[in-house]
């Protein structure tokens, strides 16, 4: 049989800040060690010796580290100095009835030891239940869960956020319709034809020639021309009839005859597909966007024609 060595008394500690232990509290049983050699181990209490029919261990055994400290060997004084620690375990109970209990005794075996250390326990304590006057008490229904106004700390990060939100999508907004407006700009500067013949070029193929697809595909093709012969020819031919703007092109020294023909017949096929729902054959809509491209290529160039030549210094 190992000697056993009182150690003191163990300590308790109630987890609910009461001045009586009712049912349900729970309790905090414990010890504390100094002057632990660094690297000496503890054999502890099965924490089942604790448990009873009135009482279970809600948490198992705890160690924690309180003091770390240097100093000379506590058995011979001539060695070197070591380390130590000052330690506390404890275990937490619950008790879940009515009653006058006594708890066990704290037993600790040190390995360095041969000796059982023994923590006396604390005087038998009373569990009380709480009181209940029969006569008076009333059954009442469950409470819903409370709830709380929202406070301004919590509504503040969710506006905040909102406002953030909008602000980078005003801001994109913002820098995609300035770099479409420099965009824009940049393409007005160039000179009427290339505008007329990069738009006319966005309808090659014949992908557009479906019937479903003509009527966009001739009103876009005249509307570039229109717009071309309003910059080129200062006609408003935005405003015109197919008839009232040929009349007003009619004798231009820049259109040829054939030219003017052709450009006059595609504008009243576009009439026909555009009004009165004239499905155009293959063959024809093949001559549309070159006899475009033609008469944009041929009067830009005898408008340069008329342009004076620049005096050489």
């Amino acid at each position: 049989m190992l000697d056993l060595v009182p150690q003191g008394p163990a300590y308790t500690k109630h987890l609910q800040q009461r001045d009586t232990l009712l049912v349900g509290d729970q309790l905090e049983y414990g010890f504390e060690l100094d002057s632990l050699p660094v690297g000496v181990s503890l054999t502890l209490n099965d924490f089942k010796s604790f448990s009873t029919d009135y009482a279970t261990v809600v948490r198992d055994w705890k160690i924690d580290t309180l003091r770390v400290y240097v100093a000379r060997d506590k058995e011979d004084s001539t060695k070197a100095y070591r380390p130590y620690v000052n330690i506390r375990g404890s275990v937490v109970l619950a008790f879940f009835d009515e009653l006058k209990i006594s708890l066990n005794p704290i037993k600790i075996v040190r390995s360095d030891q041969e000796d059982t250390l023994v923590f006396s326990a604390p005087p038998a304590f009373v569990v009380k239940d709480v009181p209940i006057d029969t006569a008076t008490f009333v059954i009442h229904d469950i409470k819903g869960q409370v709830v709380y106004p929202l406070t301004f700390a919590e509504i503040f990060p969710w506006v905040a956020g909102g406002l953030l939100l909008a602000g980078l999508a005003v801001l994109a907004i913002f820098l995609i319709r300035s770099h479409r407006r420099k965009v824009e700009e940049k393409l007005s500067k160039d000179p009427p034809h290339i505008i007329a013949l990069r738009n006319l070029e966005k309808y090659r193929g014949d992908k557009f020639w479906q019937p479903e697809k003509q009527k966009a595909f001739y009103s876009g093709v005249t509307d570039t021309l229109k717009s071309y012969i309003v910059a080129r020819f200062g006609v408003d031919a935005q405003e015109m009839t197919t008839a009232e703007l040929f009349d007003a092109l009619k004798g231009s020294k820049d259109i040829t005859p054939d030219l003017y023909g052709e450009t006059r017949d595609l504008f009243d096929t576009a009439d026909f597909v555009k009004f009165a729902k004239y499905t155009a054959p293959d063959d024809y809509n093949a001559k549309v966007l070159p006899t475009a491209v033609r008469f944009v290529s041929d009067t830009y160039r005898s408008g340069l024609e008329e342009e004076p030549e620049s005096d050489v210094l």
